[in-house]
């Protein structure tokens, strides 16, 4: 997991375009070529923990979150439903999806690492101004995935334990990091 807080020198008025031509999330499973079952699956019985949802409401503030990913992604499908649970629970949020293949400036002002990583959760002010951004991990996960035990397992193990960690963890540690994130950036 990756966070910044600063502004990446980004135009803002395309970024505000782009967010505005951006699908939902729906939109965007609508569409889904890959795992569309699977993003299906998960956005009808993802669900947003109530303290993670009061501590988001008690910010009182208004924010745009531009995610950047792609339908085949194994992490996106398993955080960003939870995160749209998320925003769907708070007055004055939304979420917008755009393709990350098809915005590789705006991916490769956030990297992880040297790497196009995603998802990427962007927080945006009501201005469309950057505060800072989330991706492409929960740190726990991250931190087992580049362990030399995950690093000896094949890939297609190494996936079945990704997704043994995010169904047990259930969104949770995802949102609590953004969660986190929303609150450091709350005064700006």
């Amino acid at each position: 997991m990756t966070t910044k807080e600063s502004l990446n020198g980004l135009d803002l008025d395309p970024l505000a375009d782009r967010y505005a031509s951006a699908p939902t999330l729906d939109e965007f499973i609508e569409g889904a070529k890959d795992n569309q079952e699977l993003w299906l699956a998960l956005r009808r019985m993802a669900q947003a923990p109530a303290d993670l949802v009061e501590r988001t409401r008690a910010l009182s503030v208004r924010r745009h979150l531009l995610v950047l990913t792609e339908d085949w992604c194994g992490d996106a499908v398993n955080s960003l439903p939870f995160v749209a649970r998320l925003v769907e629970s708070v007055p004055g949020f939304d979420l917008r999806v755009l393709e990350r293949d098809q915005n590789l400036d705006l991916m490769d002002a956030h990297l992880t690492g040297t790497s196009r990583a995603i998802p990427v959760v962007i927080v945006l002010d009501e201005g469309y101004r950057e505060l800072g951004w989330w991706g492409s991990r929960p740190e726990p996960l991250q931190r087992w995935v580049m362990s030399d035990e995950a690093r000896q397992l094949s890939k297609e193990d190494r996936y079945k334990e990704t997704r043994r960690w995010y169904a047990r963890d259930r969104g949770r540690t995802t949102l609590e990091e953004i969660v986190q994130l929303l609150e450091r950036t709350a005064e700006r």
